[in-house]
Formats: C-alpha cells, sequence, structure tokens
C-alpha cells in the first residue's frame, strides 16, 4: 500500500466527520420531501372529494388567542402561512447563517458559482412570467416562479444516490439557500403593505434586544423564543410580512462555544471518572447520587461546548420537516378542479408564465448565469461535475412547490381568480420538472475522479 493511499484513509475519518452535518441535513430534507409529497395528495384528494365542505371550513375556521383588549383572531390559513411558517422561515435563517459562517457561502471565491446561478435562477423566471402577464391584473405574481424548494429538490437527487457526485449536492444546497435569501428579500420588500413605520421600529428594536443578549453570552433559548414572538407580533402589525421575523430572530442566536476544546475535555474525562466509580458502588443509577451528579455535569458541560446555533436547528429541523410543512402543504395545496372551486384554465398567462418560468426559465437562469461566472474567472467550475449535472440541477431546482405556493398566497388575496391557476401550474412545473431532472441526471456520465 503507498504512502498516499495511507493518508488518504487515515484522513477519510476526520472528513466523513467535517462532513456530518451536511449528511444529516440532506437525510432529513430527503424524508421530508416524501412526507410532503403524501401530504399534497392528501390535500387534492380531500379538496375534490365529496367532504372538500370540510377542508374549506378547516382553513377558514377562526382561532383566537388572547383575552380582554389583548386578542388575536384569525382564520386557520392565516395562522399557518403567517406563523406555522415564521417557525419555518426561522429555520431557514438558521440554515442561512451556518452557510455563511462555515458553509458553501463561507467566502466570495467559495460562494461565487451557486450566488451566480442562484440570482440567474431567480431574474429569468421572473422575466417569463412577466413576458406572459405585464401590464394585466396578474402581472404581480412575477416573485412566484423563482422560488426553489430545497426539501423537494434534495429529495429527488437523494433517489439518484451514488449516480450523483457529493458536489452537485453540495452546488443544488448552497443555491437553493441563496435563493431562499433572495424569496425573504423579494418578500420583505415587493409583498408587504400598508407598512407601520412606528410598530416597524419596535419590531427593530426587539431584533436589537436579541443582538444584545448574543452580545451578552446568553445561550438559553427561551429568552430569545419571548423577545422573538414579540419580535413576530410587531411585524405581524406593522405590515412587513411576519415571516421575516424568523429569518431576522435566527440571525441573532448564538454561533460560538463558550468553552475550548482543551477546557472541555479535561473535566468531561473528571465526571466519566466520577461516573464510573459510582457505577462500582451502585448499578441502580436512579439511587445513585454521584452518578446522576456526574451525568449532570457532562450535560451542562456538553451544552456549553455546542453551539446553540447547530442545537436548535437540529432539534428544530424534525419538527419542522415532518410537521410544520406537511401541515402547511394540507392547507394550501388542496385544489379544487370543479368549477365550483374558481374553475382551472391551464391557457391562462399566470399559468404560462409559472410553468414555463420555473421550467424554462430556471434552467436558462442557472445554466446561463454558471457559464458567465466560470467563463468570466468568478467561479471554478468543480471538477467532479459536467455540463449535464447544471442540466439537471437547473431542472430540479425548478421543484417551486412551498415556497412558491406560499408566494402565491401573498401575491393575491384567497378570492382571486388567479389562485387555482398559480397553484396547479406550480404543482404540474414541479413534477415535471422533477421527473426531467431524474432523468437527465440519471444519464449523465459521473466526471473523472468524482467521489460516491
Amino acid at each position: 500500500m503507498s504512502k498516499e493511499t495511507v493518508v488518504t484513509n487515515n484522513n477519510q475519518p476526520r472528513i466523513d466527520r467535517m462532513l456530518q452535518p451536511f449528511y444529516e441535513f440532506v437525510k432529513i430534507e430527503s424524508s421530508g420531501g416524501l412526507i410532503l409529497i403524501i401530504a399534497t395528495v392528501i390535500a387534492l384528494i380531500w379538496a375534490n372529494s365529496p367532504w372538500g365542505s370540510f377542508y374549506e371550513a378547516f382553513k377558514n375556521m377562526p382561532l383566537t388567542v388572547g383575552t380582554g383588549d389583548f386578542v388575536l383572531s384569525k382564520p386557520t390559513i392565516l395562522w399557518i402561512n403567517d406563523g406555522l411558517m415564521a417557525v419555518f422561515f426561522f429555520l431557514v435563517g438558521l440554515e442561512i447563517k451556518r452557510e455563511i459562517l462555515v458553509g458553501e457561502l463561507n467566502s466570495i471565491r467559495q460562494a461565487s458559482l451557486p450566488i451566480f446561478a442562484a440570482v440567474g435562477g431567480m431574474v429569468i423566471p421572473a422575466i417569463v412570467y412577466a413576458f406572459f402577464n405585464a401590464g394585466t391584473p396578474s402581472a404581480d405574481g412575477w416573485g412566484i416562479p423563482m422560488a426553489t424548494d430545497i426539501a423537494f429538490s434534495l429529495g429527488v437527487l437523494s433517489m439518484l444516490g451514488d449516480r450523483v457526485p457529493l458536489s452537485l449536492k453540495v452546488f443544488l444546497t448552497a443555491v437553493a439557500i441563496v435563493d431562499d435569501i433572495g424569496a425573504i428579500l423579494v418578500i420583505a420588500v415587493f409583498y408587504s403593505s400598508g407598512i407601520s413605520l412606528w410598530i416597524l421600529g419596535l419590531g427593530f428594536l426587539l431584533f436589537l434586544c436579541m443582538i444584545v443578549l448574543n452580545r451578552l453570552g446568553v445561550r438559553h433559548p427561551l429568552p430569545y423564543l419571548f423577545f422573538g414572538c414579540l419580535m413576530w407580533l410587531a411585524f405581524l402589525k406593522s405590515g412587513v410580512h411576519a415571516t421575516v421575523a424568523g429569518v431576522l430572530a435566527a440571525m441573532t442566536i448564538p454561533a460560538s462555544t463558550r468553552i475550548c476544546c482543551t477546557d472541555f475535555l479535561v473535566p468531561m474525562r473528571n465526571h466519566l471518572m466520577e461516573y464510573e466509580m459510582g457505577g462500582d458502588k451502585n448499578k441502580v443509577t436512579l439511587s445513585n447520587k454521584q452518578m446522576l451528579s456526574a451525568l449532570g455535569n457532562m450535560n451542562r458541560d456538553v451544552l456549553m461546548a455546542s453551539p446553540p446555533l447547530k442545537r436548535i436547528e437540529h432539534n428544530l429541523h424534525y419538527y419542522v420537516a415532518f410537521g410544520i410543512m406537511p401541515v402547511f402543504a394540507i392547507a394550501n395545496a388542496g385544489i379544487n378542479f370543479s368549477a365550483e372551486g374558481g374553475g382551472l384554465d391551464v391557457f391562462h398567462p399566470v399559468s404560462f408564465g409559472i410553468f414555463f418560468g420555473l421550467i424554462v426559465g430556471k434552467v436558462a437562469g442557472i445554466c446561463l448565469a454558471s457559464w458567465i461566472a466560470v467563463k468570466s474567472g468568478i467561479a471554478e467550475m468543480p471538477r467532479t461535475l459536467v455540463p449535464g449535472h447544471f442540466l439537471g440541477a437547473s431542472l430540479l431546482a425548478g421543484i417551486g412547490f412551498t415556497m412558491s405556493i406560499f408566494i402565491t398566497t401573498l401575491a393575491w388575496d384567497a378570492a382571486s381568480p388567479f389562485i387555482i391557476d398559480a397553484k396547479f401550474s406550480i404543482l404540474s412545473a414541479s413534477v415535471v420538472s422533477g421527473i426531467l431532472g431524474f432523468l437527465v441526471l440519471r444519464s449523465c456520465p459521473l466526471a473523472q475522479g468524482c467521489e460516491k
């Protein structure tokens, strides 16, 4: 065995440890995509079944929180889209912060390719939509085909297993995260209305309080939860969409550890010795104060040695992927195809704009922007990728679903005749994009030296 081979094998566990958070992220997102598909099918069947009236009643059922003069009453659908989705955007904010600090967006050189690709994948679809809808009452939906659903995209990618290189998964994930940043900016700037500046100022004051908590070294999540909920309420009442508060709150969560490696290892060894000594005296842990004390001390030191951002992101990911997102899909993906449901016009400019924006616009935008970035020397072409990988990835980026449906709910009110056309086009374009992306990547040969 050569010396070079030995070095490579010795480094492999270290590389695997470094990539473990990414592997976990992809695994959760992929599983979440499958749950979203099931939730979408349930919503479509429910909305078009004889019990469709109960589906509408479920969405419009009023829920009230508070007492006396402090009451917040909204239909269920708005609690989901304004409340639960704020938690989703909080998680998105945590992912964005992590990627900026230690991930694919950590340096300009490293982030330039996915940034260029994502920007192209947002601008061109918006132009395609405007081509069909400019000057019409439906023009406000231009932001719908800009979005990429990271859960569905990675879910399809995971079905290919080792047929695609890891660098492609990292690229598509980075593109989707930059896309999320763009969607957040679009929502904050273009899909907020009737802004009250003094209430918005109150929201930013609460945001400042959370920054102060971070600077003071506060690591327990409860103070951040308290101020974050108040900030959400302020943004909700200010006219700026409340989900933006979730992203801002995420930016204040500490991402550093309280103690260094040495300060963690030395006391941890002592705690383990204390635990072992206690076990020699009594095997029943519940009645062994020495063992319980050692466990408590170890738990305290582990919390001090782990970044709150990573801990919260990891714990929250499951609730969002397997709870919040399926609920959102059930509440928003139910399209009634009957005339009573508002009818469906697949030849409407909205339908054309969204369908071709997600399929043609995403492919043209991502591929063209990536080509410009590489040819101009701004970014480097990953050696494990071939041009076909970019085509397949850009097709998967055309799976808009969650974000596209969410922007649809912001572009028009619930009674708008454009809603059913928009949702149907989002679903159909997402299915077509997913199938085409899968077929392209499945037939794409791996680049020489590609890792599996």
